[in-house]
């Protein structure tokens, strides 16, 4: 079937993670997307590596792990834009296409005719995404900007670790390139709510995007706390700053979580741990009331959860409707009933190795399914057929081009 984009054409001029999320999410979504690389090296991510993909006899490929991570259901065009020919070969994708995604610094493809106001006088309905670590404006406007560098400045490191004092404790950055995600997410969502506003007015528009601006809108609540407070959330490893007890705990055997959402599940899991007189304990009668004691509580509770082991104590909660869960590896992960049951792991066909694995769009519609069109691209894989199909190049034309390397 074909997905809820599938009218939509995509030119992605974007590498790395946040610009391709952005592409492979409406790939998922059907759109088709042509992304253009630089000949003989590509994304920065394709050397991203070790670990490489496999093929069937277990051998690794030239195809890295991380570039198959975010550029699925893409085709690969290799264009040098540096070069007057390969300008025009782009210009001529942008004027065909629905949307523009490009991560290059601020004002850097404007040199090559290649910005939002060259484009959209010859498409005047493109909808033209631009990604960078700090925006169009303001004084941070020219520098780069990279992920890990996003989560210290946009607060997020400030609030993930144990607290200083603790053993092990200071900033801790996440074990995934957040930013760099909830930025695709949001560039995304931002492109669609423009092509809904061409729908209705006819015209396309330039959308500017930062890395630092999405790391300061997810901070939510810990954002909210300190407008509200006037005292800046600190390190608290894994508890919640307005939640108790909503944490990790050991038990005599390794770590469990435990989130407790409100009062009931709260007097059920004083019920399981043989502590009932803990709800009418004014000091913990309350969330607020637990949240002013937090040590108190924990202690209580690390205590006994010391004595059971973690299988024991999620079986007896759990029985119970209290959350709770498991920290399972990546491989504990993917070996989850439920997580398999959702079908979360894919195998895409690959021209070279057999297959690929790759992980689904968490996206389930229950009318137009997502339709997975390919793997990965390998590097330039469709540069003739796209430029003879989308440009009209007949193949003698595209062979003089590569002779230029323009190709």
């Amino acid at each position: 079937m074909v997905g809820p984009l599938g009218h939509v054409r995509v030119l992605e001029l974007s590498r790395v993670l946040a610009g391709p999320w952005a592409a492979q999410t409406l790939a998922d979504l059907g759109a088709s997307v042509i992304k253009v690389e630089r000949p003989g090296a590509g994304d920065d991510t394709r050397a991203f590596a070790p670990p490489y993909a496999r093929d069937a006899d277990g051998n690794p490929s030239s195809e890295s792990a991380y570039f198959l991570s975010t550029n699925r259901g893409k085709r690969s065009v290799t264009i040098d834009f540096t070069h007057p020919e390969g300008q025009k070969l782009v210009q001529a994708l942008a004027a065909q296409s629905d949307v523009l995604i490009e991560n290059f610094k601020v004002g850097g493809l404007a040199r090559y005719g290649l910005d939002y106001p060259a484009l959209a006088a010859r498409n005047p309905g493109l909808v033209y995404c631009s990604i960078t670590g700090f925006g169009q404006t303001g004084p941070y406007r020219h520098k780069p900007g990279y992920d890990f560098m996003i989560q210290g400045i946009g607060g997020l490191m400030s609030i993930t670790g144990e607290p200083d004092a603790h053993p092990g404790g200071g900033p801790v950055k996440v074990g995934v390139a957040v930013a760099d995600i909830f930025t695709g997410l949001y560039a995304t969502i931002a492109i669609l709510g423009a092509l809904a506003h061409r729908e209705r007015e006819g015209a396309g528009q330039h959308i500017d995007l930062a890395l630092l601006d999405a790391q300061v809108a997810v901070l939510a609540n810990q954002a909210m706390n300190y407008l509200v407070s006037g005292v800046a959330p600190q390190r608290m490893g894994n508890a919640h700053p307005n939640i108790v007890p909503y944490q990790a705990f050991a038990a005599s055997d390794g770590h469990f979580i435990v989130a407790v959402g409100n009062e009931g599940q709260f007097a059920r899991m004083c019920e399981v741990i043989g502590r009932p007189e803990l709800v009418t304990d004014g000091r913990f009668a309350t969330n607020a009331s637990r949240v002013n004691n937090r040590e108190e509580m924990t202690a209580i509770l690390r205590e006994i959860f010391l004595t059971r082991t973690k299988r024991q104590w999620l079986d007896e909660l759990e029985r119970v409707g209290v959350p709770c869960g498991p920290i399972n590896t990546i491989a504990d992960v993917f070996a989850d009933p439920q997580v398999r049951a959702r079908e979360l792991r894919l195998e895409l066909p690959h021209p070279t190795i057999g297959s690929v694995p790759s992980v689904a769009n968490p996206i389930k519609y229950s009318a137009t399914p997502l339709a997975y069109a390919a793997a990965p691209p390998m590097l330039g894989a469709d540069t003739e057929q796209v430029l003879h199909d989308a440009l009209g190049l007949a193949p003698e034309e595209v062979a003089r081009l590569r002779r230029a390397g323009v190709v």
